[in-house]
């Protein structure tokens, strides 16, 4: 049985797969790991699914991970000490589950939607040696991650899918062009696409992420 620090939903890989994939995803602001995994009917069956919930409670069924306020002018401040520990927590969860399930980090994708987009960013750029790629959908980049983003050479052969809403009203557009420029000074390979609609994943959006998947999972893998 799978044991791991946070509370989760997973959905294994079709037990004929030679060679399974792990896929970690995270939610956003006030909602849990019932979200994300509502997505893994769509998921291929050689990803073994894993969805987490944050630790930070705002209410029933609302969980985050980590606090942030908007202050006057629109700029954000974050709780920057719980998004350490979270992320902690988190590359705790991948290491974990990658040993448990016998899935080493070539074959690992972390994902996330909005602030759990920050955290699958910011574990992309702090912790590339757990994972093989990330997926970071509506999401931003924390700046004070910057400063503690691994090497050169660990970032080498990574990968990200970066997807946002042309009229996302909750994290503007401009944000993943953000992420898109600073990802592209970096050795990591990006995929950015651009679609209709607001702060949410649209069946389009969806279909084009999992044939990224389907690539990634088809395709050698070598560090």
């Amino acid at each position: 049985m799978l044991e791991l620090p946070l509370t989760f939903l997973q959905r294994p890989a079709a037990a004929t797969i030679p060679r399974p994939w792990l896929l970690v995803l995270m939610h956003g602001v006030g909602s849990n790991e019932q979200d994300l995994f509502s997505l893994a009917p769509q998921i291929p069956d050689r990803f073994h699914v894993i969805s987490l919930r944050a630790p930070h409670r705002m209410g029933p069924g609302s969980h985050a991970w980590f606090d942030f306020s908007i202050e006057p002018g629109g700029a954000r401040s974050y709780n920057t000490a719980q998004e350490a520990a979270s992320r902690t927590l988190v590359a705790q969860c991948v290491e974990a589950a990658s040993a448990q399930l016998d899935i080493p980090p070539d074959r690992v994708v972390v994902g996330g939607f909005s602030q759990g987009g920050i955290m699958a960013l910011s574990l992309l750029l702090t912790r590339p040696e757990l994972m093989h790629a990330a997926v970071v959908w509506h999401s931003r980049l924390m700046a004070e991650l910057l400063p503690l983003t691994a090497s050169h050479d660990a970032l080498v052969g990574r990968k990200l899918w970066l997807s946002h809403g042309t009229n996302d009203n909750v994290i503007p557009l401009a944000n993943a062009l953000a992420v898109r420029h600073h990802m592209e000074t970096l050795p990591v390979t990006v995929t950015y696409r651009e679609f209709p609609g607001e702060h949410e994943i649209r069946p389009s959006e969806l279909a084009a992420t999992v044939a990224w998947l389907e690539g990634l999972s088809t395709t050698p893998t070598a560090f």
